[in-house]
């Protein structure tokens, strides 16, 4: 039991980032050239995923477009939605950064492994899950940065948007990502095989860019403005956030009737966010703001949508194998009881 709520090692390399860099934060020129570096990585990094993605694979799921209707309405309308309301408890609860990063979080693409990866494990529409979470980083480069411009003004926020940082984006991480794609067919096999190279950077980018915000914002007084129960605030927003959307998912996709492979296949993907974009993006998005404030909100939601979902997964799975046990022997002329009184 214990072990479904255990830390995976790269939340716990999250950590020692965050801690390093509020013991030893790096400062002045040092950072500028670990920034440039870390864009560098960045866009290796997005280059890797574009010339990892099948295309071929992706496209047997672009056909059911109902359901990628409904994982981009939960992504980006949904989740909005409820990060405005989020906002409701700025200042009183939240500190004006933490809102603005729960609003951040809210506005981000789904993730694109841990979603295909919970869908396989729970026997969900693999094929549809690859398309829709790989469709929803993408579009992620346009919708996010124009979602925090337009909902930090509605929500009065301080934080300053930077339009150029839409420009920004499109050459650190969709240009590298179309270049990826026009190399897929010649880099896509030799990638597949050497699935640790694009781990490595993955990594190694979150947690330098990691660093450098949390030492940046220790330099400007993060944990003195940020007191304990803003925290402990902020660990109840994601916890009933990604419940929430949890239950909506299901319910919806149960109540427009589609199947439990499209309805597992629309609560992992729709209920994810990505902190592979979302790092980068708050990077270049709060260029000179509070970016390790904001990250907060990011973290700690990804560590408990992996925990929740591993579960969640897990159940999906354990239910569709004990329909499978019923079905064998009602397929074969006999009855479930009599199955069980005949294996005893």
């Amino acid at each position: 039991m214990l072990s479904r709520f255990r830390p995976d090692t790269f939340t716990l390399m999250i950590v020692g980032a965050l801690i390093l860099g509020s013991v030893l934060p790096v400062q002045d020129r040092t950072a500028e050239w670990l920034g440039v570096f870390a864009n560098g990585m960045i866009a290796l990094l997005f280059f890797l995923h574009g010339a990892r993605i099948d295309r071929q694979t992706a496209l047997a799921g672009l056909v059911h477009w109902r359901l990628h209707l409904v994982v981009f309405a939960s992504t980006f309308v949904l989740f909005p939605i409820l990060g405005l309301a989020a906002g409701l408890l700025s200042p009183t609860l939240l500190t004006p950064a933490l809102a603005a990063g729960v609003l951040f979080l809210c506005v981000l693409p789904s993730t694109v492994q841990s979603s295909i990866a919970f869908t396989s494990v729970a026997g969900g529409n693999v094929p549809a899950a690859i398309c829709s979470a790989s469709a929803s980083n993408i579009l992620g480069m346009f919708i996010t940065p124009l979602l925090v411009a337009v909902l930090l003004n509605t929500q009065g926020s301080h934080h300053e948007f930077d339009w150029a940082a839409v420009g920004k984006i499109m050459a650190q991480l969709l240009l590298p990502f179309a270049l990826g794609q026009l190399l897929q067919p010649r880099l896509g096999p030799w990638l597949t095989r050497h699935k640790p190279l694009t781990m490595v950077v993955d990594r190694g980018s979150i947690l330098l860019i990691v660093y450098i915000a949390f030492s940046h914002a220790v330099a400007t007084g993060l944990w003195s403005r940020t007191p304990l129960p803003a925290l402990a605030t902020m660990l109840v927003v994601d916890l009933v956030l990604l419940a929430m959307v949890l239950a909506i998912t299901t319910a919806a996709s149960r109540l427009l009737g589609f199947s439990k492979e499209d309805e597992i296949t629309i609560v992992f993907c729709g209920s994810k966010k990505s902190l592979a974009s979302g790092v980068p993006m708050a990077n270049v998005i709060f260029a000179g703001q509070d970016v390790g404030g904001i990250l907060l909100p990011l973290m700690l939601f990804h560590q408990v949508q992996l925990m929740a979902c591993a579960a969640l997964a897990r159940r999906y799975a354990e239910r569709g194998q004990a329909l499978l046990a019923e079905e064998g022997p009602a397929r074969a002329g006999v009855a479930p009881g009599a199955a069980k009184l005949s294996a005893r």
